[in-house]
């Protein structure tokens, strides 16, 4: 298998993993696109490559940025699905809230996803997030403001926090980066 075949391999794994985490079927999404269910079966079991216009469609379906589905780099034969080279992390998001994050995980076909976060100075979520997701967050560097349910905290280098199941939203209104290590159960991105 040369190098260039390994990238939409990872592919159609994560759409298949994306899809499951919201509890959509082949059936709902096909219907959606307006596709057989056979075809998107074989997208997901990397027999068939999408068009773009196709990855666009997919991808607003499952509420992803469109750079998520292209992102995949070719790892070595070797270190696929073990190794994510610091060089290699997968871009998640589109930065417009002053969040940037990258896929610390080889793919998103585990039952969890960690992601590498970098809180800009002077940033904020803007709309509170309630997903059906259990997270872990280990603060590296800087200072985080977090509201989680009703409480609020602030945390910094060497902190941890948790949020299940409850709307959260943070922010950064420090003058340095805040960077936070996230372990979210199911895979959302």
């Amino acid at each position: 298998m040369n190098s260039q075949a390994l990238p939409s391999a990872t592919l159609g794994a994560d759409l298949r993993a994306l899809r499951k985490a919201r509890g959509l079927t082949l059936i709902e999404i096909a219907a959606r696109l307006d596709r057989s269910v056979g075809w998107l079966s074989q997208v997901e079991r990397d027999m068939s490559e999408p068009s773009i216009s196709d990855l666009r469609l997919i991808a607003e379906c499952l509420g992803v940025p469109m750079s998520m589905l292209f992102a995949h780099s070719a790892a070595p034969a070797d270190e696929q699905g073990y190794i994510v080279r610091a060089g290699s992390r997968r871009p998640m998001g589109s930065n417009e809230e002053g969040l940037i994050e990258e896929l610390l995980s080889p793919d998103l076909t585990d039952d969890f996803e960690m992601v590498y976060s970098t809180f800009e100075p002077n940033s904020r979520m803007q709309t509170p997030a309630n997903r059906p997701t259990q997270e872990v967050g280990y603060m590296i560097s800087g200072n985080l403001d977090l509201k989680i349910g009703d409480r609020k905290f602030t945390v910094g280098p060497g902190d941890s926090f948790r949020i299940r199941h409850e709307p959260y939203q943070w922010s950064n209104p420090f003058f340095s980066p805040a960077v936070a290590i996230w372990v979210i159960a199911p895979p959302v991105y």
